[in-house]
């Protein structure tokens, strides 16, 4: 048992540890489950699936049951043809009436037909939203994932300069012991080590927000501290001809489709207006009157009833005509808005490509810069060690080894942000 306990507390830390890592997998699966925007269109989309029924679109019958008991307590004054009078107070009575009826349209115009079908399309458009919202959702996650692997690069880069700094901070305080330096030079090496290590606390705060936002996007209630360790991989095979090809798929693009087919149904169900409208009524009546005092002492009636309903719209200001007309203007217009929306997401394929495409050309000899700043920084340093080269040249060596790293990141961070926008846009976003 001692010797359980100890493993656990080895091993422990190590388990810590490796809980606090997130991953690009975990953070999307905590954000599919989690995130409030996908949770509420999901709502939306089961509000349509429960809608999409019969009995909404007016198909199936209703039935109703009424009852009634009201009493009284009247004064009766009558005069009979018979001659006698009556003449009473405080006569009471009672009046109970229950019945059951059913009612169901047989005829509308088809208008029940039009309205299922309404609805049905209003389900898929919400189905439709709702994987348009898990792939929004799904890029946005990656988007700040890889930003935060974008700034860790960052970080680290910055650590190499504070490397160098100090190094640079090394050399100059053994010229000073040997009187091979003076004070100013390791004034300003001292200062450039601040400087640095300046710059890294203020990277560590970037991080840090961006990791609040990324736990924000998962709809992680409490901050909590972790660690990413990857590195941006890029897709170098993307065709723009295959991401136009598949515009087709995107949902926001599906369901324009479906909003042309919704306004269609609204113009069929208000043409079903201008039709006559046929319903079958039924029901089971029961009256029960009593009186104490009165011509009749008790009036009681029950049975069964049936009966047709026949309405025909005749004149109505020309109304139905006019909301007709106005719903073929909203068909027309879901129709350019669909054309309208092809184009702007063609437009915004084409953009990103070029971004995409641009960006793969310029990495390839960015990293070459990047390798021959590392070794340039390598070079100046040994040679300042051996006073063959002056405090100026390590700083200039250091810049320029920081922006080629910088601009090796943001190139690599930019491809693959333009990556995951060109799969988004053909509803292809995997990870």
């Amino acid at each position: 048992m001692k010797k359980i306990y100890i493993y656990i507390a080895l091993l422990l830390p190590i388990i810590i540890h490796a809980q606090q890592q997130i991953t690009l997998q975990n953070a999307i699966d905590t954000a599919l489950k989690n995130n409030f925007d996908i949770q509420i269109a999901r709502n939306y989309s089961e509000i349509n699936k429960i809608n999409n029924s019969f009995g909404m679109a007016g198909g199936l019958p209703s039935i109703n049951f009424t009852a009634e008991d009201n009493g009284s307590v009247t004064d009766i004054y009558q005069k009979l043809n018979s001659g006698s009078d009556i003449n009473k107070s405080n006569v009471k009575g009672s009046n109970i009436n229950a019945n059951i009826t059913a009612s169901m349209t047989l005829f509308n115009g088809f208008k029940i037909i039009a309205t299922k079908e309404r609805l049905s399309c209003l389900q898929k458009q919400s189905e439709l939203e709702l994987n348009q919202q898990i792939q929004n959702t799904i890029a946005a996650i990656m988007v700040k994932y890889y930003d935060i692997v974008r700034q860790e690069s960052y970080f680290k880069i910055i650590q190499n300069s504070l490397e160098v700094s100090k190094k640079k901070l090394e050399i100059i305080k053994e010229r000073v012991n040997v009187g091979m330096s003076n004070d100013a030079d390791i004034l300003q090496a001292q200062i450039d080590v601040n400087i640095v290590e300046q710059n890294i606390k203020g990277q560590q705060l970037i991080i840090d927000q961006a990791k609040a936002d990324l736990l924000q996007l998962m709809s992680v209630k409490k901050f909590i501290p972790f660690t990413i360790i990857d590195t941006i991989i890029i897709n170098k095979n993307i065709q723009l001809d295959s991401i136009i090809n598949y515009l087709n798929n995107n949902p926001q693009y599906l369901s324009a489709e479906q909003q042309i087919k919704i306004n269609e149904q609204i113009v069929k169900e208000i043409a079903a207006l201008r039709f006559p409208s046929v319903k079958v009524n039924t029901g089971y009546n029961f009256s029960n009157i009593k009186s104490d005092a009165s011509t009749t002492l008790l009036n009681q009636n029950y049975g069964p009833s049936l009966g047709v309903t026949l309405q025909i719209p005749i004149y109505n200001g020309n109304i139905y005509k006019k909301q007709r007309n106005a719903a073929l203007y909203n068909v027309k217009n879901a129709k350019l808005q669909k054309d309208n929306l092809l184009n702007l997401l063609k437009t915004d394929a084409i953009k990103t490509f070029l971004s995409y495409n641009n960006t793969l050309q310029q990495l390839s000899s960015q990293f070459n810069n990047y390798e021959l700043s590392k070794k340039l920084v390598n070079l100046v340093i040994q040679r300042f060690q051996v006073n063959q080269t002056t405090i100026i040249d390590v700083k200039t060596a250091q810049a320029s080894f920081e922006n080629s790293g910088y601009l090796l990141v943001n190139l690599q961070y930019a491809a693959k942000i333009a990556e995951i926008e060109l799969n988004r846009l053909i509803y292809k976003l995997g990870y």
